[in-house]
């Protein structure tokens, strides 16, 4: 096997030294290389309508959502933690349904991530409570006592800025996040409104995001708005914008059902 690896490595070299010493046939062959790797990453846009799945209910960050987000990329959980999930088995035994391409139509940035030092966050909304989030920010070895994560105590004692929200909303809103006007205008009342349920703001909220938006204290201090009701909104959400991955698992099981009969 190695001979013939050998054979087959020393005509192709020599023929590399020649095509080097003439500059014209070099560019061409550097044009035809890159034609190949645009082709293959151009053309599957031609079909995005057809490969991307439809979420007619599909529903939009709030601003508090939006800014637990930011401090998530801020802080760098994404260089430990994926939000992807693959269609893996062992991936969708351990995390649940696999990743959809429309789940993150509303991202910028993405965050699918490529390493797991930490479990992968894509369904990570609803599995544990606020309070648990609360204390694994807190002192993540307090719940997991092998976690190497690092501590983020200090979101609790952190004021969250909220004066940028409706520019960074409308920033969204350049780039394809249907944000309306009422939507940016009201964004950092709206902030503060989804962690403070009886708040004249709450009503507002779910208005504008929907009756199923999650409204309450994240952070645990009702008495004002910190980092840490962002962080823990956000993660909450995770998975829960759309429910287009379990109807298309439970038609997937409902085909093999059939198809088993």
């Amino acid at each position: 096997m190695i001979r013939w690896l050998q054979k087959l490595y020393y005509p192709i070299q020599a023929g590399h030294y020649r095509l080097e010493k003439h500059s014209i046939g070099l560019t061409l062959a550097i044009v035809f290389a890159a034609m190949i790797g645009g082709f293959v990453e151009i053309a599957p846009l031609f079909t995005i309508d057809e490969t991307v799945e439809d979420a007619p209910d599909m529903r939009l960050y709030t601003p508090l959502e939006q800014a637990g987000r930011d401090i998530y990329i801020r802080e760098g959980c994404y260089a430990c933690h994926s939000q992807m999930i693959r269609t893996l088995v062992d991936e969708v035994d351990r995390y649940g349904p696999y990743s959809l391409a429309v789940e993150s139509q509303y991202d910028h940035p993405m965050l699918w991530g490529s390493k797991r030092t930490g479990p992968d966050l894509a369904r990570l909304g609803g599995k544990y409570s606020d309070d648990w989030h609360v204390v694994h920010l807190i002192d993540p070895r307090a719940v997991v006592p092998e976690s190497v994560m690092p501590q983020y105590a200090f979101l609790a004692q952190s004021p969250l800025e909220t004066a940028s929200l409706p520019a960074r909303l409308a920033a969204l809103g350049k780039v394809g996040v249907p944000y309306d006007a009422a939507m940016i205008e009201n964004a950092e009342r709206d902030a503060r409104g989804q962690a403070n349920p009886d708040g004249d703001a709450a009503e507002g909220v779910a208005e504008r995001y929907g009756e199923a938006t999650q409204i309450r204290d994240f952070g645990g201090d009702g008495t004002r708005l910190t980092e840490m009701d962002a962080l823990v909104a956000y993660l909450q959400i995770l998975g829960k914008l759309t429910d287009a991955a379990s109807r298309i698992e439970t038609a997937a099981i409902e085909a093999d059902m059939e198809a088993a009969q």
